[in-house]
């Protein structure tokens, strides 16, 4: 479990903890603005079009996270109805976390790739950021909900949701297909592309 580095290793711990932080607070904001952008206020209104972290984190979810290092933040509410294409604007609100996790992922492993950075711990906590945003994207990106791969593929199948929307089972996939194909043939791959190195943890 995460909450066993704070006791061997809190330096690493901590840079974990304050890489999550940042990682799900851009990724729900994405969600908010998008949603906003496309024309639903609902996020606004409820106080999620903002990168403060408080706003974003479930209070279970994220103790979750920190204890166990799986968890997950308050879902930002929507308003399918609002939205002005209301066939394809929730696959694009759903595509908006995930893709800024890539984007993050991208920005910074650039860095790592082609600046020379002095400070071995700022090293490692580039790629600890590199490597959770990676994790994050790809394993959000299953259509499984509540997931946000499933806004998007339900958008191609709508009957995709009302039928498996509530199958708890399908989670439990979602972990096991990150732990046996995510992580060593997508995330690995896309982390050493990105940063031309390999994980240094």
């Amino acid at each position: 479990m995460l909450i066993g580095l704070l006791f061997t290793n809190p330096i690493f711990y901590l840079m974990t903890a304050i890489a999550i932080l940042f990682a799900f607070t851009i990724h729900e904001y994405f969600h908010a603005q998008v949603a906003y952008f496309l024309g639903d206020p609902t996020a606004k209104n409820a106080g999620r079009l903002t990168v403060n972290p408080l706003a974003h984190f479930d209070p279970f979810g994220t103790l979750l996270i920190f204890i166990i290092g799986i968890g997950y933040g308050k879902p930002v509410p929507f308003n399918p109805y609002n939205l002005k294409n209301q066939k394809w604007s929730p696959a694009l609100v759903g595509l908006a976390g995930p893709a800024s996790n890539f984007l993050c992922a991208l920005i910074v492993g650039l860095l790592l790739r082609f600046l020379t950075i002095s400070n071995p711990m700022l090293t490692t906590f580039f790629s600890i950021f590199v490597w959770l945003n990676l994790s994050l994207g790809v394993f959000n990106l299953l259509p499984i909900p509540p997931l946000d791969g499933s806004h998007i593929f339900s958008s191609i199948a709508p009957s995709f949701t009302e039928k498996f929307g509530r199958t708890p089972f399908l989670i439990i996939i979602a972990f096991i297909f990150m732990i046996y194909i995510g992580v060593p043939y997508i995330c690995q791959p896309l982390f050493a592309i990105i940063t031309g190195t390999s994980l240094p943890f």
